[in-house]
């Protein structure tokens, strides 16, 4: 084996290591933003200008009711990555959450568990095993 060059053995390595990291975590792993101090509904749309679709008055009322819970929250819609939200709250400040079935599950699920005094985490949680992939 001294005749081999220690540059194959090195990367095999590599590569076996990063197989076991990339299985060790979840396909899916999403991060929850942290709510910013202070936040308010201020910027959650009007109801006269939300898109009269199924579900979307009840889920911006929500959003208005847990503005500090939503800025928290995941949006697991991936509206992050197509749409450069920040939190599931920026679905709401938009036409967005109207047409979003996922924005607004999340939303009235959230709000819902707030209103109980269910904790960020457990909610952050709760949204994670209904609306993750």
């Amino acid at each position: 084996m001294s005749g081999k060059a220690p540059w194959i053995v090195a990367a095999a390595a590599a590569a076996a290591a990063a197989a076991v990291v990339a299985t060790m975590r979840p396909a899916s792993a999403r991060t929850h933003p942290d709510p910013r101090p202070g936040v308010t509904a201020e910027h959650v749309m009007p109801d006269f200008a939300i898109p009269r679709t199924p579900g979307s008055l009840e889920a911006y009322a929500a959003a208005r009711r847990a503005a500090a819970t939503l800025d928290g929250i995941y949006c697991h819609c991936d509206c992050s990555k197509h749409a450069g939200h920040r939190s599931l709250l920026t679905c709401f400040e938009s036409d967005h959450g109207a047409y979003c079935d996922i924005c607004i599950g999340e939303a009235m699920a959230a709000s819902q568990l707030a209103a109980r005094g269910t904790s960020l985490q457990e909610i952050r949680a709760a949204i994670d095993r209904q609306f993750g992939s």
